[in-house]
């Protein structure tokens, strides 16, 4: 087992970082260094047999087309989660493609009565633009809603990390506790609490069809895309709906890009997202891959870094042979809890890659640029918080984007709680429920940004 841990620590990471575009694009990049030209020398590709390619990218070379298809997460078994829609192109984004009833299996989860739980299947956006779907599924109370307006839906992002398609938590919401449910869909008590105050509650499965872990754009539009669908459904009983997103560390990506990506990708939405919370945020990748390449860190990152490719197919051609023996293992369908422990070897990205110097490569560059969402301003109102002692994600990323979307006009607010990550969590969880609450109650907010101060005149 410790030697496929160590494969799985260099395959990994040698993904993320190596950009988009295939090998030998990146003229400026240096070549193989000794070591790296060694492993491929000993190391045979795997015999993968022919696939077609992604129909995402089509123009897809066949034998990196076969690898695309060998790193995916195996099917689930569900053709909700598996099946890929013929005829994506007619449809617009957020249009409903299918819908099942899953109140049976969601009942289980919830600690009130529920009127109804919907398992929806939708049209979306690949993070390359091309057309996608997306899953999600909307949790009802049976309480009457006495509030004003329509009944509120808190979107409850949580932090799947995951690369495993059956361990997105509509698949459990859909089939009941299985060998991959995670019990962090269950706690902190999102779901829960939004049940209680009469919410409907929407969880997305903001991986996407290929569990992408972390990346943003898919995140962003499968969240703004669900939506639209539940705003649209029979019956119009969410069409003016509020709603509000949160997410932590993993899930709070998710809630970041739903607020940066709103005005460019579903500006009809402005207003309809009355907030966005996000907890122990990752806006940095760059940062992030410096702080963790090499050490015990990297587990989660390296997790990122297969989800990526799967996405961005391009990635794999520049994965020497060691790598695409582990990637195309069993390692493609870990969950959360799983993640973490394959980065205790620690070692650097240079021995999966076939670049001598791969974090400062142009091609690293690029979609470490792509993935940088810090150019964007925030749609909604935002609530980011941060433990203090944050070993594993850094403070002061998060603390420069609340100071940019401050200068920028963006009703914001920043709240450093005490603990390192996991206690950060639960610590700022109080203040992100009453803020959330107020949020979905109608009450405006004008944020916490320092007031500037007043002109001279002169």
């Amino acid at each position: 087992m410790k030697p496929l841990r160590t494969a799985v620590t260099v395959t990994l990471a040698g993904c993320l970082f190596l950009g988009q575009s295939p090998a030998g694009a990146d003229e400026d990049a240096p070549g193989p260094s000794s070591l790296q030209q060694w492993i491929d020398s000993v190391v045979p590709p795997p015999a993968l047999p022919a696939a077609p390619a992604p129909p995402t990218a089509a123009d897809l070379a066949p034998t990196t087309a076969a690898l695309w298809r060998a790193v995916l997460p195996p099917a689930t078994g569900d053709p909700v989660f598996d099946a890929w829609p013929e005829g994506l192109d007619r449809f617009a984004p957020g249009d409903l493609l299918e819908v099942r009833d899953v109140t049976a299996t969601a009942a289980p989860f919830a600690v009130v009565p529920i009127r109804r739980a919907l398992l929806l299947k939708f049209r979306s956006t690949a993070g390359s633009g091309a057309p996608s779907y997306g899953t999600a599924t909307l949790v009802i109370p049976a309480a009457a809603w006495t509030g004003p307006g329509d009944r509120p839906v808190l979107i409850n992002a949580l932090p799947i990390n995951a690369l495993g398609a059956r361990c997105t938590p509509s698949y459990s919401l859909a089939h009941g506790i299985n060998d991959k449910f995670n019990a962090g869909d269950l706690f902190p008590p999102t779901t829960w609490w939004g049940l209680q105050r009469g919410y409907a509650v929407l969880v997305p499965d903001h991986e996407g069809p290929w569990m992408s872990y972390a990346e943003p754009a898919v995140a962003g539009h499968v969240i703004l895309d669900a939506m639209r669908t539940v705003r649209a459904l029979p019956g119009n009983e969410f069409g003016d709906s509020r709603f509000a997103v949160t997410g932590y560390s993993g899930g709070a990506i998710a809630s970041y890009a739903t607020a940066m990506l709103l005005g460019e990708y579903a500006p009809e939405l402005r207003g309809a997202l009355v907030g966005a919370a996000a907890g122990g945020l990752v806006t940095d990748y760059r940062g992030l891959a410096r702080k963790f390449n090499g050490n015990m860190a990297s587990g989660i990152l390296l997790a990122v870094s297969l989800a990526m490719s799967r996405e961005h197919p391009e990635l794999l051609t520049v994965m020497n042979h060691l790598a695409q023996w582990v990637a195309t293992s069993p390692v493609k369908d870990t969950c959360g809890d799983s993640n973490g422990p394959l980065g205790v070897a620690g070692i650097p990205l240079e021995v999966a890659t076939n670049t001598a110097d791969p974090l400062n490569a142009p091609v690293a560059d690029r979609i470490l640029r792509q993935v940088d969402l810090t150019d964007r301003t925030a749609a909604a109102p935002l609530y980011i918080y941060h433990g203090a002692s944050d070993i594993w994600i850094p403070l002061e990323p998060a603390r420069a984007l609340y100071e940019q979307q401050c200068a920028r006009g963006v009703p914001a607010a920043f709240h450093v709680y005490p603990g390192e990550h996991l206690i950060g969590a639960l610590a700022g969880f109080p203040d992100v429920l009453d803020w959330l609450d107020a949020r979905l109650r109608g009450q405006p907010t004008t944020g916490e940004c320092p007031t500037p101060p007043p002109s001279s005149g002169r």
